[in-house]
């Protein structure tokens, strides 16, 4: 009998989001979370290595990790106000103040790691209220529409009518060339203020220009629909589904992959690579995370893994918390203020480094768990959800 089988809570989901803040965490440290540095003196060997475990981890991790993270958000979503209109209630409402939370968790944490998501999705998450009560087949249209990335091919058709045109830089660059001013420096609160400052306007002008903020929304949509639909409840019919996901899914990237990567010998105009770029990329990511969701999944239900991937499951109950406490204990291990990590580290040290703190994170979390009910973030974000509430 597989772990917790017959249990009303969805352990996968659990686990499936455990995995996700486990890779964002170790992609975080090969980033030295945000500050690009390579450490001089390293040997040519080192350099080489450095270069394999960048490319694996990038190739594995980068834009499918926070791509799950924003599909189960969208499944949450739908769990919780499930729950509520049983109870005859309309969730949209609080949902919106649930919102404004993690807004303010997320400017807690960027003033630690101006790459937070958490101010995105809060701000992106608004999206789901207009669509909560549309029909399935509503939903799944605007998420495809956004999925397609319709501003990106507006760029491109306006590429097309004028390539002798050369775009600006994006506006991220000058924000991200600021970075040197303070995340070196052992000042925190220099570190601090520049993150708030500077750093928040870089992350955001960078989501909206690599088409994450029409992908989040839509995989929010996704996600809200494989809540309705029960994708990640244990059922034969479920199983086959995620087959299907699966090869199809495997068959899409391949393709979607060498057209990503071979976009800039099609064109010589960089007006026409750039949106096409975007939309190639997070096609790309859509389909590696498709199928990384669904071999997890495919894993899940076998008793060779099951026991295995549980392991997860506490760090995805408490992924609020340990989302944030990974930006302090990283910041702090890289930046300035702290270690200054980042003058000595490769990618090779740096993984090292983040299966440390994913294994400390897995055994904080178990202890919690096994004291407490939530997390502490997560009940101090719950209580604060349902204050003055008939719960």
């Amino acid at each position: 009998m597989l772990i917790n089988q017959n249990s009303s809570r969805l352990y996968v989901v659990d686990a499936l989001r455990g995995f996700a803040i486990i890779s964002i965490m170790l992609i975080h440290n090969l980033e030295h979370f945000d500050y690009y540095f390579l450490p001089e003196n390293l040997s040519p060997w080192m350099k080489a290595l450095d270069k394999q475990v960048w490319d694996v981890l990038f190739f594995l991790f980068a834009g499918k990790s926070y791509a799950i993270f924003a599909l189960l958000f969208g499944l949450t979503f739908f769990i919780q106000s499930d729950n509520q209109a049983k109870k005859g209630k309309d969730f949209r409402g609080r949902f919106a103040w649930r919102l404004i939370l993690l807004l303010g968790f997320g400017i807690i944490n960027s003033a630690f790691y101006q790459g937070d998501i958490l101010t995105i999705y809060a701000i992106i998450g608004f999206g789901l209220i207009p669509v909560a009560k549309l029909k399935d087949s509503w939903v799944l249209i605007i998420a495809t529409l956004l999925m397609l990335q319709p501003y990106e091919w507006i760029n491109f058709a306006c590429a097309l009518q004028h390539p002798e045109v050369t775009p600006a830089n994006p506006a991220s660059w000058a924000y991200f060339g600021k970075m040197g001013e303070y995340i070196p420096k052992d000042s925190f609160i220099d570190t601090v203020v520049g993150n708030l400052t500077n750093g928040r306007p870089a992350v955001f002008n960078w989501s909206w220009e690599n088409g994450r903020v029409f992908q989040t929304l839509s995989l929010f949509m996704l996600g809200m629909l494989a809540g309705r639909k029960g994708l990640f409840k244990e059922s034969d019919s479920n199983i086959r589904f995620w087959k299907k996901a699966l090869v199809i899914s495997l068959v899409a990237f391949i393709p979607l992959f060498q057209a990503k990567t071979n976009v800039g010998t099609w064109y010589t105009c960089e007006a026409l690579i750039r949106p096409l770029g975007v939309i190639l990329s997070s096609w790309a990511n859509l389909a590696f995370m498709i199928f990384l969701v669904s071999s997890f999944v495919l894993l899940f239900r076998t008793s060779l893994f099951n026991k295995a991937l549980n392991l997860l499951a506490p760090i995805g109950r408490m992924s609020l918390s340990n989302y944030i406490i990974q930006s302090i204990l990283g910041s702090f291990i890289y930046y300035g203020f702290g270690l200054g990590m980042y003058q000595f580290t490769g990618a090779t040290h740096c993984l090292i480094i983040g299966i440390c703190l994913a294994i400390l994170q897995g055994i904080f979390s178990t202890w919690w768990l096994n004291v407490h009910k939530q997390g502490p973030l997560e009940s101090l974000w719950h209580k604060a959800t349902w204050v003055r509430a008939d719960k």
